[in-house]
């Protein structure tokens, strides 16, 4: 479900007349060696702002910690993370700031 919705955001996102780039690879920088650790952006807009799509019963905090994680590496500093398993949306929108 997660990618039905992630395609979704991203073709609104881009019907506005923003840019987003869905499944950004982050590497992890360690000792000045780029890492690949699998680590994937749902969504980048406008080079900006991270968006991380779920579709769960409920936020847990290693949701929230892999959002912060995605914000420190890519030095981004407001993401949202949004559940889209909710009765109404703007109950499943949690905005975080690095």
């Amino acid at each position: 479900m997660e990618s039905a919705y992630e395609e979704c955001l991203h073709y609104e996102l881009d019907k506005i007349g923003l840019v987003s780039i869905k499944q950004k690879p982050m590497p992890l920088v360690y000792e000045n060696k780029k890492l690949d650790l699998g680590y994937r952006i749902d969504l980048l807009v406008e080079g900006k702002v991270i968006i991380e799509v779920k579709s769960v019963d409920a936020v847990n905090p290693v949701h929230q910690a892999q959002l912060m994680t995605y914000l420190k590496l890519s030095g981004c500093r407001i993401g949202f993370l949004i559940n889209f398993n909710v009765e109404s949306l703007k109950d499943g929108i949690r905005r975080v700031i690095l």
